[in-house]
């Protein structure tokens, strides 16, 4: 009986230290609002050239926006509050002087998903090297990690997405918030409307042939952009179409998006007779398989706000597309989009 007695009090003491460690194994989950990192460095030095430098960098200004806004919002902490909610943050910039040169990456560090970044200089020459040389690649570490994070932020509540999976075989996680404005066999229009104004999303299919290596793309991005706002978006006034506003910078890059090649294209929209205008973001996929190109756009109105976090929302949304493999069928009009 003894004996029973005391592997029954063995077996509960290996249980609880056993479920402990598990618990102790698992990180932290992080936090902090979307687009803000923290910096932990010596007042000296941020309030010196090595602040300077990292502001330049990591605040600049948001592409695509008619008014500047930062990149990201920056917190700054001295290295010795290097503990409690500080190490939660899902991005960290750990900045000091030491005996060696020194840059790493550290995931998850404290807490998960979280990039804690580390640079060591020997002098203040070297930090700012140091970040001269690495803030691209730090700049797209951060920018990936905050655009799934806000994706995961999106996914409570859905919009049921079959309807635009068997219209144009694709997949697109959209809050529940935003409503279809419009929509019909090619074009897909939904909205959000919020008492300070409203984000938008466009979704249709062209014919592959629109661009090719010769092309100016950012001259035919603009065609079918001001194309599909002459044809499907209007104000109050029927005669008041949405187009680019060429007054303001344009930006077009290339990349990625669910492994196949894409342009995406930043600036500002405004509606025709109106003074209505913002921001957008609109992508062109070009899905060689099923001989399309996947035009994605968002764009946003919000004339008494800032605009990054909205317009970071859309990118969120569409970077997070899925392209369904299938027997393509045309469900687009080659005489509807005007590009010539």
């Amino acid at each position: 009986m003894n004996k029973n007695l005391f592997l029954f009090f063995y077996f509960l003491t290996f249980l609880f230290f056993s479920c402990k460690k598990q618990d102790d194994d698992v990180p932290r989950k992080s936090t902090g609002k979307i687009n803000t990192i923290s910096v932990v460095i010596d007042d000296q030095l941020w309030n010196g050239i090595i602040g300077d430098s990292i502001r330049n960098k990591f605040a600049s200004p948001v592409e695509g926006l008619s008014t500047e806004e930062p990149q990201f919002d920056i917190n700054q902490y001295p290295i010795n509050v290097m503990e409690g909610f500080v190490t939660k943050s899902r991005t960290i910039i750990v900045i000091k002087q030491g005996e060696e040169n020194n840059f790493t990456i550290k995931k998850n560090q404290y807490a998960a998903p979280q990039n804690v970044i580390h640079i060591t200089g020997k002098t203040l020459s070297d930090l700012l090297s140091i970040i001269e040389k690495r803030s691209p690649q730090i700049i797209k570490i951060i920018q990936d990690g905050e655009i799934k994070a806000h994706q995961l932020l999106l996914n409570d509540s859905l919009v049921d997405p079959t309807a635009i999976q068997q219209q144009f075989n694709l997949s697109l996680k959209i809050p529940k918030k935003y409503s279809y404005v419009l929509k019909n066999k090619s074009f897909v229009w939904l909205k959000s409307e919020f008492p300070s104004g409203s984000t938008s999303l466009l979704i249709t299919q062209l014919p592959i042939d629109i661009i090719n290596s010769e092309d100016n793309v950012l001259h035919k991005a603009i065609k079918v952009h001001d194309s599909i706002g002459d044809l499907y978006i209007r104000g109050k006034d029927p005669a008041s179409s949405l187009y680019i506003d060429k007054s303001y910078p344009l930006y077009l890059s290339q990349i990625t998006l669910d492994g196949k090649p894409a342009y995406e294209t930043k600036g500002t929209w405004r509606l025709k007779d109106s003074f209505m205008f913002g921001a957008f973001v609109n992508y062109l996929i070009i899905d060689s398989k099923n001989n399309r190109i996947i035009y994605l756009d968002g764009f946003c109105y919000v004339p008494s706000r800032e605009r990054r976090d909205y317009m970071h929302e859309l990118e969120s949304i569409i970077k997070g597309v899925k392209i369904n493999s299938f027997l393509f069928s045309e469900r687009y009009s080659k005489k509807s989009i005007k590009i010539d």
